[in-house]
Parts: C-alpha cells; structure tokens; sequence
C-alpha cells in the first residue's frame, strides 16, 4: 500500500520559515523522483519543485532562492524548507512520486 505523509504545515509571520516533511511507504522511494506541489485557495494547483534520486533539484519561478528540496532516502523522507515566506505562499501543499500523492498540509502565511 502507497502511502504518502505530509507533516510541518501551520500558521507561520511573513518573513518566517517552515520545514515540511513527507515520509513516503510502498514506493521505490530512493530511485524515484520526489516532487512538491502547492494548491492556493481558489487557484489550480502548481508544481513547487523535484529533487531526483540523485539530489538534483528544480524549481518553480516563484520560489528560486527561498524554498529548498531535500531528502533522506534512508528515512524515506523528502523535506521542503521554505524561508522568507510571503502571503502569497500560502497553500495546501503536497509531496508526490511515482504518481502518487499525499493529503496535503495547510500552510498559512499572515500576519
């Protein structure tokens, strides 16, 4: 059974930080390639970035140079640090690999 497990979300000031974590089961996670997207109220749903199985890394426009993909293939867990976070950052965001997705975890930027 394929599970993915989205943790870390919460209520964060502008200009603060949060690390999400997404511990991954029933998937070759250490050959596959991780992904992190995020959902806006009321907008569609918009890749955040990857990180292959050999830690190379993409990401969105949006977020060059504050947000940061990780990972830890012997714990099956695939990190997103994100810094100096704007208003605008705020979403429900989801990890996926293999096509498979989690839930999601809210995160909320505001003052």
């Amino acid at each position: 059974q394929v599970q993915l497990v989205e943790s870390g979300g919460g209520l964060v000031q502008p200009g603060g930080s949060l690390r999400l974590s997404c511990v991954a089961s029933g998937i070759r996670f250490s050959a596959a390639v991780m992904g992190w997207h995020r959902q806006a109220p009321g907008k569609q749903r918009e890749p955040v970035g990857t990180i292959t199985s050999g830690g190379n890394t993409n990401y969105a426009d949006s977020v060059k140079g504050r947000f940061t993909i990780s990972r830890d293939n012997a714990k099956n867990t695939v990190y997103l640090q994100m810094n100096s976070l704007k208003p605008e950052d705020t979403a429900v965001y989801y990890c996926g690999g293999w096509g498979y997705w989690g839930q999601g975890t809210q995160v909320t930027v505001s003052s």
